[in-house]
């Protein structure tokens, strides 16, 4: 078997990206606009639907969600689901995906993917990472195989799983990080940000001979075809800076000067203050052009994505939701509830009332414990259910609320009524 590096090198027919959407006005539009706070209605265009924001995005980390079907996102009304690239890289690999025809058909989700770049994990998973200006040399955590990934071969690996949004590679600072460290991580950021961008236009100018024959169908053809893959993707920007506000407002600037699709910020929710999280936003959020979107990567709790749309975000992803579900813990409009305990063993009543997803309509929280409580696989899979579609309403009441023009009393009447445990932010 060829060493990844060479089989990465070696597919050089299915890089490319391109600014299409970009120079199109539709492809974000802006539709309202809170008036007491920044909070935006928009809708983003892309090559497998749209998607109107704010938005929740499900993790689908090794092209799964986590114990729920496609089908069942499509009736949860998920709009656009995330992809990891790392951990695609890794497992099942590239060739296979290339050979399924990408994710969209490997997975059978026809909607919109945001695939990250795989930064994240490369610094918190893999084994014995060195970083150098090229890229980053790295053992993967599954069995040690020295891997190699550059921006230019992270922005290969996505144009080949064929999202609809790609993310430049990135270095995630940790928390706690001294200036210095912060200062020299976005600065590498950002030449990677430009390096992504150049290896994207650059094939986009110049396709090979061998991307320009497609093969069938519509998706297959954004895959193998780099002409049809150049006109299927965006790619966003990842503003870093740690908890440092004149790193971050610089980092926004160079990516703004680059001109990206979209414009996520990174390094928050990675162990610091939820007051750290929040100003790291608000220093960000002026620098970023309006006409853009903006995502908050790996966030939240439910009022942390209420205050950051008060904040002028509009996607966010977050693994609580499944994470939590799997532990036994469920949300609800007043917080999170533990249904392993003992509280709920004759409860009657739906996890919440009200609620319109599938296992309020059709379970008693006494039954779904007992399920947790025996490991039957069922009772994970119905708080999945209800907690994801508690995530994906909330955005559907959020983007009511700034149409009415009441945003700013919906999210003071939530956040007042919801109480966080500290175990749930642990688990962020």
């Amino acid at each position: 078997m060829r060493p990844a590096k060479n089989i990465l090198h070696a597919d050089l027919s299915f890089r490319s990206l391109s600014r299409t959407f970009s120079s199109d006005p539709k492809m974000f539009e802006l539709l309202a606009q809170d008036r007491q706070t920044k909070a935006r209605r928009g809708r983003i265009t892309t090559a497998h639907g749209l998607i109107n924001t704010p938005a929740f995005i499900p993790v689908g980390t090794q092209g799964s969600v986590k114990a729920v079907s496609p089908r069942e996102l499509r009736e949860l009304d998920a709009q656009i689901i995330l992809g990891n690239t790392y951990h695609l890289f890794v497992r099942p690999g590239i060739e296979v995906l290339r050979h399924f025809g990408g994710l969209h058909k490997f997975m059978n989700w026809n909607g919109p993917i945001l695939t990250d770049s795989g930064g994240y994990q490369i610094f918190s998973l893999a084994k014995l990472r060195k970083i150098t200006e090229e890229g980053v040399h790295f053992q993967n955590h599954i069995d040690g195989t020295p891997t190699f990934i550059s921006p230019e071969i992270a922005i290969d690996i996505q144009t080949t799983l064929g999202s609809d949004i790609a993310m430049v590679l990135d270095e995630c600072a940790p928390y706690p990080c001294e200036y210095d460290y912060a200062a020299r991580s976005a600065e590498m950021t950002a030449r990677w940000a430009k390096r992504c961008n150049e290896w994207k236009d650059q094939n986009a100018q110049h396709p090979t001979p061998t991307a320009q024959s497609p093969t069938g169908g519509a998706e297959l053809s954004a895959i193998r075809n780099s002409q049809s893959a150049i006109k299927r993707q965006l790619l966003f920007g990842i503003v870093q800076g740690a908890t440092f506000e004149d790193l971050r407002r610089s980092s926004a600037q160079v990516l703004v000067d680059l001109d990206f699709d979209g414009y996520a910020i990174g390094g928050v929710s990675v162990g610091e203050p939820e007051q750290a999280m929040m100003r790291a936003v608000e220093w960000t959020e002026p620098c970023l052009p309006k006409q853009k979107p903006r995502y908050a990567m790996g966030l939240g709790t439910p009022p942390q994505l209420l205050e950051m749309i008060a904040r002028g975000i509009d996607m966010f992803d977050c693994v609580l939701p499944t994470r939590l579900a799997r532990n036994g813990t469920a949300f609800t409009t007043s917080g999170t509830i533990n249904l392993k305990n003992a509280e709920f063993a004759l409860d009657k009543s739906p996890i919440e009332e009200d609620c319109a997803c599938p296992t309020c309509r059709e379970f008693a929280r006494g039954y779904v414990r007992h399920l947790i409580k025996v490991e039957e696989i069922l009772g994970l899979r119905l708080i999945t259910l209800h907690n994801l579609h508690f995530y994906l309403d909330l955005m559907g009441r959020a983007r009511a609320a700034i149409e009415n023009g009441t945003f700013n009393e919906f999210r003071n009447r939530f956040v007042s009524n919801y109480k966080t445990r500290d175990a749930d932010i642990a688990t962020v």
